[in-house]
């Protein structure tokens, strides 16, 4: 008698494309629950194919709550996420979650809160690899001297995004013209 291989099972992934002030966002579910946000041009963007077939379907909250949350009606995400990456990156993942809106923390103190000081390097490269920016808000980590250091969606992004967060327009210049959303 031959023994058969146990079935494995493919994790079902669908996508949308959606708008934002930041540009189009892609948005990733695996099994139903959303597993990435890609901006356009992200360092670390996977291949579009790795996406899954396109089906709104299960993104209705996510896109409900971007949408307060470019409107400047909400703070925080209430969200079911299916992150994927090592138990590392999962703990720093975690952890930025934990920094309030309109707050920063640098990758030292991020490190020292995991219990592992002088691991801001490793940190830096966690949150680099976090695939759901925005919503895990990588945006508001910031260097020991409180420069913008490294974003994957890019700094431009990343600088306006913390300034919308921190009261300001979030808007752009383009040939001294302030460009809002």
């Amino acid at each position: 008698m031959t023994a058969t291989p146990a079935a494995t099972t493919t994790p079902a992934k669908q996508h949308t494309v959606v708008d934002s002030p930041y540009g189009p966002l892609t948005l990733v579910a695996t099994d139903g629950v959303l597993s990435a946000l890609y901006m356009t041009d992200q360092r670390h963007r996977p291949p579009e194919e790795t996406f899954g077939v396109p089906d709104p379907e299960p993104f209705g909250e996510v896109i409900r709550q971007l949408g307060q949350y470019f409107a400047g009606d909400r703070t925080a995400f209430d969200l079911p996420l299916n992150l994927a990456g090592t138990p590392f990156q999962r703990s720093v993942w975690a952890e930025l979650l934990k920094i309030p809106y309109g707050e920063t923390r640098t990758y030292g103190e991020l490190a020292e809160e995991l219990g592992k000081p002088g691991a801001s390097r490793a940190v830096g490269l966690a949150n680099g690899k976090n695939p759901v920016g925005i919503i895990v808000p990588c945006h508001r980590v910031i260097g020991a001297s409180g420069s913008l250091t490294g974003y994957g969606g890019g700094l431009d992004r990343k600088q306006r995004l913390l300034a919308f967060e921190s009261g300001g327009s979030g808007g752009r210049e383009e040939d001294g013209v302030q460009v809002l959303f």
